[in-house]
């Protein structure tokens, strides 16, 4: 074989050899949409366990970040996010690199296949706990849960979509369809009433929202500037029509009626919430612990779309519906 020949032969397999790598990479982390779901909730818990190691969690400020949702709340709810502040504040070298680790574990585990089941179950029982301790429930105790800003919460969103990502050979995972669709409508039919609420639909609430979201960053800040000024003084008029929208987004999806069209809706709703109110989760300001629920919602989202069902060529109609 001549020099010039050996040099052909070698870049036609650098492709071949490039090709079957993603091949492996496509069929190892999004064979399939529950496939899909795992990788990308598996990212997500990697980058809140990045943010947790930020220098700002090992100070005082995140036990008084932790401490400022007690005002307000019941008194049993309260107490107990005093305590687990007490308890963190008493060590916060030892306990946060502890809630760091546990959050990188279920990252991994959800990339690696063999561990997605584990790495799930371990999601699910740390979603409560920063639900509870990190989360106050979203607020809902105390009558400021707000939709625009991430409400109810986050991090329920992840033990959510971790039911529906469950592997095994039932649509819908733990759920199925009906329950998928059914937590859906419960979900937006909550956002829908907690619009009409007196912190989300006063005449300035959601000016008011929206300059308090984070941004740092110069378009994030120009862009919440400009909304919060159109959107001055006419509060009733957005929360009474954002609870609409939310309610039929809910319904219609729950119903399986143009499905795919109110999923699409509920995609860009989530988009609008995640810039405007959630800031893109403070990430780029610093102190953040993770994204906040518009990537969440989005998420979710692709889930049911991926239930929908859908009619191939032969007319016959896939039933997704178990």
């Amino acid at each position: 074989m001549t020099t010039g020949t050996a040099g052909v032969s070698a870049g036609r397999m650098a492709p071949a050899a490039s090709m079957r790598v993603r091949a492996t990479a496509k069929d190892y982390f999004v064979s399939d949409a529950p496939r899909t779901i795992q990788t990308v909730l598996g990212l997500i818990w990697l980058l809140d366990g990045a943010l947790q190691f930020q220098s700002f969690m090992y100070s005082r400020g995140f036990t008084q970040m932790l401490t400022s949702m007690t005002a307000g709340q019941p008194g049993w709810l309260a107490s107990s996010i005093d305590w687990a502040a007490r308890i963190e504040a008493h060590n916060p070298t030892v306990w946060n690199t502890l809630f760091a680790l546990t959050q990188v574990a279920i990252g991994l585990g959800l990339l690696y296949r063999p561990t997605v089941k584990s790495a799930l179950v371990l999601s699910f029982g740390w979603a409560l706990v920063v639900w509870w301790f990190g989360e106050a429930f979203g607020m809902m105790f105390m009558n400021m849960a707000q939709p625009l800003t991430g409400a109810p919460g986050a991090v329920i969103l992840y033990a959510l979509i971790g039911l529906l990502a469950w592997p095994n050979d039932r649509h819908g995972g733990l759920l199925g369809v009906r329950g998928a669709r059914t937590t859906w409508t419960v979900l937006w039919l909550v956002m829908a009433w907690l619009w009409l609420e007196a912190p989300s639909s006063s005449a300035n609430a959601v000016t008011n929202m929206i300059n308090a979201a984070p941004s740092g960053m110069s378009w994030l800040s120009s862009l919440q500037n400009g909304a919060a000024s159109a959107a001055k003084g006419q509060g009733l008029i957005i929360a009474l029509v954002m609870a609409g929208v939310s309610a039929a987004i809910a319904i219609s999806v729950g119903f399986n009626w143009r499905p795919k069209q109110f999923l699409a809706l509920a995609v860009v709703v989530s988009l609008a919430y995640w810039l405007l109110g959630q800031g893109l989760g403070g990430i780029f300001q610093g102190g953040a612990t993770d994204p906040n629920a518009g990537p969440l919602f989005i998420l979710l989202a692709y889930g049911l779309y991926a239930l929908v069902p859908y009619e191939p060529p032969g007319g016959i109609q896939w039933l997704q519906t178990a």
